[in-house]
């Protein structure tokens, strides 16, 4: 593993969030298995009621801790179950453990462990190196500046979608009531207009699946850094088009990623619904 005194070479960085994902992602998906059959795993909750929070989210995320505090000390990490270090080195590690921890504590296949690697900037905009693995399907996502994006290490592109009419479109929800409301009646004036809506429960693995066609676009509002850094950076590399849901970089507020030839559309059905 690639030490801190050593240079931040966006593509070591990106074998690092590699191994950090895997190992954290394979373990948290062992311990999960090891419960009976449909039992959940013991969880308290977050910003509401509904967002759970389980053991396994605070173990990946202290092993991902850990593991960089060793091999890269001088580094800052931001992690959503409450790591936080400030660094010397200008790179700044955003982790989400589980991403999908919903998906996880019901024992549905579509979470994953997202670790991002971002040089002296906003994590939306200037991650370098990123990795978002998926356990269950044994999927790795990973991309580094300017090298392109993979799925367990082959190449992988956007859509070539042209129309939104005929576009598989991914989101999600707040986990707050009030936000909720907002995002339904966005729905109804939205789905009409494309080929269908999908809601896999994982900001992460929405922007992986935009990477590799799996989705023709994706957007969501009320995210965190550690919930979308990696997958921007994953889908930009794909030659996904990323934005702001106002047309401006993708940040807390709001972020869309899409085939570039719906983009501009599906921006304008996104502001014309919330309107």
């Amino acid at each position: 593993m690639l030490r801190s005194d050593q240079p931040a070479d966006p593509s070591k960085l990106r074998t690092l969030a590699e191994d950090l994902a895997r190992a954290a992602g394979t373990t948290a998906l062992a311990g999960r298995r090891k419960l009976p059959a449909g039992q959940l795993p013991k969880h308290n909750t977050k910003s509401s009621l509904t967002d759970p929070v389980t053991e396994f989210d605070f173990a990946a995320e202290a092993y991902i801790v850990n593991e960089l505090r060793r091999h890269r000390p001088d580094d800052a990490i931001v992690g959503e179950e409450g790591a936080g270090d400030s660094g010397t080195s200008g790179i700044e590690w955003h982790i989400d453990p589980i991403d999908g921890t919903a998906n996880f504590l019901y024992d549905l296949p579509a979470w994953c462990t997202s670790v991002a690697a971002v040089h002296s900037g906003r994590p939306t905009t200037d991650a370098i190196a990123g990795a978002v693995y998926i356990p269950v399907t044994n999927e790795m996502f990973s991309a580094h500046a300017g090298g392109g994006a993979t799925l367990n290490e082959l190449s992988i592109s956007v859509s070539k979608a042209d129309a939104i009419a005929m576009s598989l479109i991914g989101t999600g929800f707040s986990y707050r009531q009030d936000q909720r409301v907002v995002q339904a009646d966005r729905m109804r004036s939205l789905l009409p207009q494309v080929r269908d809506i999908r809601r896999c429960g994982s900001a992460a693995i929405d922007l992986a699946f935009v990477a590799c066609s799996r989705l023709d676009a994706y957007f969501e509002e009320h995210l965190h850094s550690w919930d979308m850094a990696a997958g921007l950076l994953i889908a930009n590399e794909a030659g996904a088009k990323v934005s702001g849901l106002n047309g401006g970089d993708p940040d807390e507020l709001g972020a869309v990623a899409a085939s570039p030839g719906i983009h501009a559309a599906l921006l304008a059905a996104i502001q014309s619904a919330s309107s």
